[in-house]
């Protein structure tokens, strides 16, 4: 039997702040919902605009994460795999396809100003420069003057 292939990359802005609750056995499961805009040429011929909203699950240490960092609003980069629930809802079988998120990926500033930097929820920085820390050791190089830089004294 062949593999199969479930993969789905989402980026969105989120419709209301992320839920975070704990399982019966005490694992923190996040709940939050993206809308995704798309615009496409209508029968006439015309741009049309709609939204799609897609509901997101992140498990663990990423949920928290995820409601720690993000509210109503943020834009962020969803990496996961699609998965149908179903359930039993006074008499009605219920069925949901919702995205597992395994990475989440936070766009935009702290205060969400449009900032070009991102953070994805393992901490890490893409698209920022880190600033480092200042210690006491630290070396410090000032430009003392007009001095021309000579090119054969960079080592690259």
């Amino acid at each position: 039997m062949a593999r199969s292939f479930n993969q789905v990359v989402l980026m969105g802005n989120l419709t209301r702040d992320p839920e975070l609750r704990q399982t019966t056995t005490g694992q923190n499961v996040c709940s939050f919902t993206l809308a995704l805009n798309r615009s496409y040429k209508g029968a006439d011929g015309n741009w049309q605009e709609a939204t799609d909203f897609i509901d997101i699950v992140a498990w663990g240490p990423l949920g928290e994460r995820v409601a720690q960092y993000l509210s109503k609003g943020r834009p962020c980069l969803v990496n996961g795999r699609l998965q149908n629930r179903s359930w039993e809802q006074d008499g009605q079988k219920r069925n949901k396809v919702e995205v597992i998120a395994q990475d989440v990926t936070f766009l935009g500033g702290a205060s969400d100003t449009g900032s070009n930097s991102s953070t994805n929820a393992a901490g890490d920085t893409s698209g920022a420069k880190p600033v480092p820390s200042k210690k006491q050791d630290d070396v410090v190089i000032e430009d003392v003057g007009d001095e021309p830089i000579n090119l054969d004294d960079i080592p690259f």
